[in-house]
């Protein structure tokens, strides 16, 4: 089998003359019996690792880059940065590319009918769910309004709607709030259509 610790002991042999594995000594051991040579290898497994967080943040990164949302400091050009920060970083930073994919995925369905649905604007859809649910298409209100728009169910369904609103895509959401407006103007949302 060949493991670590074989690998090891064939690259300090080939080091010391070319001897084989087969001819190479046992690694020495510590006071602990733990061999000598497994803590090079388990530091350079976290290095390994370390290293991998670091492509994976920076390929992240230059996503984000892309799609204009990267944050202005970046856990990169901090000297230090240990593991779990990279974790928590490409974790944040993950969201933010996927939130900038969802928008531009949204503006595209907008475009080809000149920036609107069912005659309405996408500017317009936007203030309505800035202000109806801080424009989070999973928001839920304790009175039984649900979505991005804020749907109740009888409302939701007179629009083509199934299931719970919350739960639908953003993109269906959009379409069914434009589909509503279209209907009746800013009238279902009352405070926040005016």
């Amino acid at each position: 089998m060949f493991n670590r610790r074989n690998f090891a002991i064939l690259a300090c042999a080939t080091a010391l003359g070319g001897a084989t594995a087969a001819q190479a000594a046992p690694a020495p051991t510590d006071a602990d019996g733990l061999e000598l040579i497994q803590r090079p290898a388990a530091k350079f497994d976290r290095s390994l690792e370390a290293a991998a967080l670091r492509v994976r943040y920076d390929l992240l990164l230059e996503q984000a880059r892309k799609l204009d949302t990267a944050p202005e400091n970046h856990l990169l050009e901090q000297n230090v940065t240990t593991e779990p920060e990279l974790r928590d970083g490409i974790r944040s930073l993950g969201k933010r590319v996927e939130g900038a994919r969802a928008e531009r995925r949204r503006e595209a369905a907008f475009a080809p009918a000149g920036g609107s649905i069912e005659g309405v604007s996408l500017a317009t859809l936007n203030a309505i769910a800035a202000c109806e649910s801080g424009g989070d298409p999973t928001a839920v209100n304790a009175a039984g309004y649900y979505g991005k728009y804020q749907f109740d169910m009888g409302t939701w369904a007179s629009v083509g709607g199934s299931g719970n609103p919350a739960e639908a895509s953003e993109a269906e959401q959009d379409y069914r709030a434009a589909v509503l407006y279209s209907r009746a103007g800013a009238s279902p949302w009352p405070v926040c259509g005016a």
